[in-house]
């Protein structure tokens, strides 16, 4: 059984190879990262711009145009369909009290966009600050607590839409 990759090409295109074709391929390096190509007698320069190896994304340029590619592999595709994908947005949606304490501070309103790791909150607890930072980008829906107020643990803090 043959290993099929999926190749995504600038988010538009898709195609499936064999691991089988792929060495088949009439690519010979002259350089670091360049390449000379011979595909149905025609040729091609090809260069790796840049490679995000881990996320297995690379940016390719061929005769001067510059192309965003993504491969996967089985593995990946599974991993996919399952929900579990590395780098998926965070989605976790309430903040809530760790432990008692006392609001100190809000630093966000409803409505407004925040970035993973701004600033929410401070709660001070047992004579420390503890700042509460995003854990995702988001929308903040609702913001369930004022500025000195006492919460327990479990309280619910802010809420993501």
């Amino acid at each position: 059984m043959s290993i099929r990759y999926k190749v995504n090409v600038n988010d538009a295109f898709s195609f499936d190879f064999e691991k089988e074709s792929i060495s088949q391929l009439d690519a010979v390096s002259v350089e670091t990262n360049k390449f000379h190509i011979l595909h149905q007698n025609l040729p091609y320069k090809a260069e790796i711009v840049s490679s995000y190896f881990n996320q297995k994304k690379y940016k390719v340029k061929v005769n001067n145009n510059t192309y965003h590619v993504a491969i996967s592999n089985p593995l990946d595709n599974l991993i996919k369909e399952m929900g579990f994908e590395v780098g998926i947005t965070k989605q976790i949606n309430v903040i809530k009290a760790p432990m008692p304490g006392l609001i100190l501070e809000i630093n966000v309103v409803i409505g407004q966009t925040v970035k993973e790791n701004d600033n929410l909150l401070i709660l001070t607890a047992m004579k420390m600050e503890n700042s509460f930072l995003s854990p995702r980008e988001g929308v903040i829906k609702q913001i369930a607590i004022s500025v000195g107020d006492s919460v327990v643990k479990g309280d619910l803090l802010i809420e993501f839409e």
